[in-house]
């Protein structure tokens, strides 16, 4: 094992990971899908947002006052959500990333808990691997023959 690697636990690669965004793993959930609302209508409220995300509304008001400070989004208490440009952006980046998570699984044959598993996966990828991830996955779509092997190969080997 080479030595010229620091190791850390999960805990502390979030901690690094944190200090190079603003973002938690939950505000990031409560971004996408304030961006996909808005996709479609523009906006969202509080409580669209709450049940789309199974919270409370309060929890979710938090968080929209905290992502509103930040200005990712213009909120008023009781009022509808809009993106901001630089929450547009950011929107953009994380629906992008749990598509492309999302394709890779089900690309490796994922079948149960795909969202689950995404969900898990998204917030603690790299730039580098999720651009791994895509091209895997551009691989995958021109080559559909290498995917059907893949299952093939498999279910070859199941229980050995």
């Amino acid at each position: 094992m080479e030595n010229d690697q620091d190791f850390y636990t999960v805990r502390g690669y979030e901690i690094l990971k944190k200090n190079q965004s603003n973002l938690t793993p939950s505000m990031e959930d409560y971004l996408e899908m304030i961006y996909r609302n808005c996709l479609t209508e523009g906006y969202i409220r509080i409580n669209n947002l709450a049940k789309q995300l199974n919270v409370k509304a309060s929890s979710a008001s938090k968080v929209a006052q905290k992502l509103s400070k930040m200005t990712y989004i213009n909120y008023e208490k009781y009022g509808i959500i809009q993106l901001t440009e630089k929450g547009k952006n950011i929107g953009e980046f994380l629906l992008t990333r749990h598509n492309t998570v999302e394709t890779f699984l089900k690309n490796l044959g994922v079948e149960n808990n795909v969202l689950v598993e995404t969900e898990l996966i998204e917030h603690h990828l790299s730039l580098d691997t999720l651009e791994k991830i895509e091209i895997f996955n551009d691989f995958a779509l021109a080559n559909p023959d290498i995917i059907k092997r893949l299952h093939q190969f498999e279910k070859k080997n199941e229980g050995q």
